[in-house]
């Protein structure tokens, strides 16, 4: 067995305070009773705000797939469903680019070793369309950014994606369609309820001060048009498709 690297250079320690935890420790935390129950809960959300590699978001998809392997497998197209929302339950925010592109690869690694081993199951291939959706989702709850400004390396403000049931799901379900809607960590830490569907506008306003190159007496206002997401099943959401309205 390989001995895991908790620290990578002796300066990002220094200037970022990183330390990765080992395996066994995010597997004796994981094992708290009321964490374990969430760990195991298809729908409970977690949000890891110096996510690093994705030691321990990696670990929870193991055990929320494990679970829907258990309980909700009836058929392919059951699983593929479920275990693509247990995925959309996951969020993580990371300051550090290669962390993120390691905490992305291994969530996918994760899902996908998961979805092979039943895919195997019953005896059918990989659908590119589920593996699509999955590389979707990671790439929308995984952001680079500094969770204390809330913002990007480029300074717009992070955004997650809810992905909420349309349809109430029973153990019959076999397909769950799924509405996204963005939220900003104010919308979150608000408690906001946007409108189904609504995306952000992820870009900082201008400072007040901040003067045009042509001044004038009357400024010109172009409204953007507006387009919000469509509720899909969830086997679809790569194709990001959405609607305009008024």
């Amino acid at each position: 067995m390989s001995k895991e690297i908790l620290i990578k250079s002796k300066k990002r320690v220094q200037k970022h305070g990183e330390v990765f935890t080992p395996s066994w420790m995010v597997e004796k935390m994981l094992d708290v009773d009321d964490i374990k129950k969430c760990c195991e809960n298809l729908t409970a959300t977690f949000l890891e705000p110096s996510v690093g590699e994705g030691a321990f978001l990696t670990a929870i998809l193991r055990r929320k797939l494990n679970m829907v392997a258990e309980m909700y497998s009836a058929d392919i197209n059951q699983f593929e469903s479920f275990s693509l929302y247990a995925l959309s339950t996951l969020y993580g925010i990371e300051l550090l680019d290669d962390n993120v592109q390691m905490c992305v690869m291994n969530l996918y690694q994760e899902y996908y070793e998961c979805y092979f081993t039943i895919a195997q199951k019953f005896n059918i291939k990989l659908k590119k369309k589920v593996l699509d959706s999955a590389k979707c989702i990671i790439k929308s709850n995984i952001r680079q950014g500094n969770f204390l400004t809330q913002l990007t390396a480029s300074g717009d403000m992070i955004v997650f994606c809810e992905w909420k049931m349309a349809k109430r799901m029973t153990k019959q379900t076999k397909n769950i369609a799924v509405s996204r809607t963005e939220y900003t960590l104010q919308d979150i830490y608000s408690k906001e309820e946007n409108k189904i569907g609504t995306l952000v506008n992820k870009i900082r306003p201008l400072i007040n001060n901040q003067q045009s190159l042509f001044d004038c007496d009357e400024q010109l206002v172009i409204k953007p048009d507006k387009y919000r997401y469509v509720t899909v099943k969830i086997t679809e959401i790569y194709k990001e498709e959405m609607e305009r309205y008024e």
